[in-house]
């Protein structure tokens, strides 16, 4: 059973993305956080700061937009692709509405290809604003910027766990499931709600880009420690998906956000998880470990480990919850 921790351990991935020396190392200060917290903080990724800066900016300014011009690209509109922009409390976090608004985003495809004309579930055309200018460039830029930073932690995991560092990207991951999130979160207006409450991320890995509000929290035991941004970072946590690969050598952890600053709280989740329709598996982990199942201490009392199937059915099993409005446009 891992202990308690107090902090977030911080990891200079810059030799995972020139594949020189000190990769070794690297991979095992992964595995030590991932074992230990499943958070982290990465510097050294080679993301573009003017790229971040200016989604940051392009997104404050629509946010800014009336709610009438906002809903031009609902969400509804998304059909199957799960695409668009959602209204503060329209999404669910274990049946409660979450105090933030936000736009839904996925690897780009254009109407002809076979998965948009198969109306294959979280799979087709993304849905821009028309304003601000440049969103859907910036968009497109960071998601591609970040699968690349995705393929490259991915393998560092591997070869923390012993395995080769391809291992992930030969097992369902080569062609991943990228899905990416820009969220606004207003101040509250009842200190006891929260911009999204306890949960764990569904797939492999979350990538996070916050500004400087602060307000993310991740679980420790009993108690929840502060997650504060850090200049030139992302916070990464693994997910439900990794937690059931490795039979709880790395666990998905609990995490919430409550806005605590006066003015508006931006985040940008980016998702890197298996292929839709790649089986669950296990990896066959050199050292044979395993570690108990821990549904009963998870807050919604379900076990990641008895699932089988595709991912792409465990996600549709969870994102019904989540827009139950729209559950029809994508099951």
């Amino acid at each position: 059973m891992r202990s308690d921790f107090t902090h977030l351990p911080v990891i200079d991935v810059s030799p995972l993305l020139s594949e020189g020396t000190g990769m070794a190392a690297v991979a095992a200060k992964l595995d030590a956080a991932c074992r230990q917290s499943g958070f982290f903080y990465v510097t050294g990724h080679g993301v573009d700061t003017e790229l971040q800066r200016r989604l940051h900016d392009l997104s404050r300014e629509f946010f800014s937009l009336p709610v009438e011009v906002k809903d031009r690209i609902a969400m509804r509109y998304g059909g199957r692709a799960w695409r668009g922009y959602f209204r503060v409390g329209d999404e669910l976090t274990s049946g409660k509405p979450d105090q933030k608004e936000g736009l839904y985003f996925g690897q780009e495809l254009p109407a002809d290809h076979p998965l948009t004309l198969a109306h294959t579930p979280l799979h087709g055309p993304n849905l821009f604003p028309e304003q601000p200018a440049g969103l859907r460039e910036a968009v497109l830029s960071y998601m591609a910027a970040l699968t690349r930073l995705g393929h490259r932690l991915m393998a560092g995991l591997a070869l923390g766990l012993g395995l080769d560092g391809n291992y992930f990207a030969d097992h369902g991951m080569r062609d991943p499931l990228t899905l990416f999130r820009i969220f606004n979160y207003p101040p509250p207006a009842d200190p006891g709600l929260w911009g999204v409450g306890e949960h764990t991320d569904y797939g492999l890995l979350t990538i996070l880009l916050q500004d400087d509000a602060g307000g993310l929290e991740v679980k420790s035991g009993a108690s929840w420690i502060a997650a504060p941004p850090l200049p030139g970072s992302f916070v990464c946590n693994i997910g439900d998906m990794l937690d059931r690969m490795t039979r709880g050598i790395y666990r998905s952890t609990p995490h919430r956000v409550r806005n605590p600053a006066p003015r508006n709280r931006l985040s940008f989740p980016f998702f890197f998880d298996p292929n839709f329709f790649s089986p669950v598996q296990t990896v066959d982990l050199p050292s044979g470990e395993i570690t108990p199942d821990d549904h009963a201490s998870r807050w919604d009392k379900t076990s990641v480990h008895v699932f089988q199937g595709t991912y792409g059915d465990y996600l549709l099993g969870k994102v019904g919850k989540v827009f139950p409005g729209l559950k029809a446009k994508v099951l």
